[in-house]
């Protein structure tokens, strides 16, 4: 009645109207928001859990699950791209009809491609971020227990932002000697993600942990234990909080100088959630794969390689039945093998200590050959 009185007709009908569609939306939006809320808080179908355990980092990396000791070179900026498909990382009890209910998939077939990027900030420090999304998935979602919408077919994933730090630095160097590195990271996941879809968890959670890297010859192997702190969220029965992270894998150098290597890895994580049913839940993978750094001195790299479950705990959830992972990363590491001061990306003669004003910058003159003029 006091718009009525106040306005002309005509302009308190525009207005009662706006007020009336924003009154509605802040309804739907707070009813939105209460759903995703008890969406979160129900056992039996809360979604807010990441169903991919796979966390790659940033920067230089040789495994697919180990971290890497190696960081990127001052200044520079590291990217790549890591795509995995997983089949089957969720499954699902429906009541009955039939005797103890069915297996429903709420994840069936889903592929996720993690960008990550790596800002190399003095020679043993790098800033790190990876902003992984669902390009495709199928499923059945919640609808066998809700009756609702089936799973979304593409996502917004969790991010992940952090540091690390190399506490015994990688030698910048192609070389096949001895050789122990050893490196720290403080990684946190940022609760953006969609927590409809199995894509994000309900906070923050934090993923401390130490990797370590030992090479002889051409072989090498590494290792990475940490943990990714959380509260517990339960779905269908099982509960997913606070794990422990443990991964190591070893590899050999078919060719030489990063050319072409074959790895073998695996990675688990053990939960500190007490299960409902009593039993431990120990998602757990192995991966084999091949490697190749051919260009670029090594700055340049490419991974592909597939595996399926450790036979740890029985069908745990965010286990999938087999996994498939391929990856391009192009990290600046500034290596200089001979110490010449020309970096071996730009250097002919990487192996041998060389001249930079000399006619080949970066090798020896030949004997015989006047080096008048020319500096170290």
């Amino acid at each position: 009645p006091f718009i009525s009185a106040m306005l002309p007709p005509l302009m308190a009908v525009k207005l009662r109207s706006a007020l009336s569609a924003g009154a509605l939306a802040l309804s739907v939006g707070a009813t939105e928001s209460v759903a995703a809320a008890q969406e979160c808080s129900n056992p039996r179908t809360s979604t807010c859990i990441n169903a991919d355990t796979l966390w790659p980092n940033a920067g230089p990396q040789r495994f697919a699950a180990v971290g890497g000791t190696e960081t990127v070179t001052p200044r520079q900026v590291a990217f790549g791209v890591v795509a995995t498909y997983l089949s089957r990382p969720i499954l699902l009890n429906a009541p009955p009809p039939g005797p103890g209910g069915t297996d429903q998939y709420a994840i069936d077939n889903q592929v996720n491609a993690n960008f990550l990027f790596a800002y190399g900030v003095t020679e043993r420090l790098q800033v790190d971020l990876a902003a992984p999304i669902t390009l495709v998935q199928d499923g059945a979602g919640t609808s066998p227990l809700t009756g609702g919408r089936a799973l979304r077919n593409t996502a917004v994933r969790d991010m992940r932002f952090g540091l690390a730090y190399a506490i015994i630095p990688h030698e910048r160097a192609l070389l096949e000697a001895q050789q122990f590195s050893l490196l720290a990271r403080m990684t946190f996941s940022a609760p953006i993600g969609d927590n409809q879809s199995f894509a994000g968890e309900r906070t923050v959670v934090y993923v401390p942990s130490v990797s370590a890297d030992y090479r002889i010859w051409r072989f090498f192997a590494g290792a990475d234990v940490g943990a990714r702190v959380r509260p517990a969220t339960e779905f269908s029965g099982a509960k997913i909080g606070t794990q422990l992270t443990a991964a190591a894998g070893a590899g050999f150098e078919i060719l030489p100088q990063e050319k072409l290597s074959v790895l073998l890895e695996g990675h688990l994580y053990p939960s500190l959630a007490k299960q409902t049913s009593g039993s431990n839940a120990m998602p757990s993978e192995w991966l084999v794969g091949l490697r190749s750094a051919p260009f670029f001195a090594g700055d340049l790299s490419f991974y592909g390689g597939g595996g399926g479950p450790m036979p740890f705990s029985e069908s745990p959830i965010t286990q999938p039945r087999f996994r498939f992972v391929l990856g391009i990363t192009y990290a600046p590491l500034g290596r200089d093998t001979d110490k010449d001061g020309i970096p071996d990306r730009s250097d002919p003669c990487p192996n041998e200590p060389g001249l930079r004003g000399y006619e080949k910058p970066g090798c020896a003159p030949l004997p015989g050959e006047s080096t008048k003029g020319v500096g170290p």
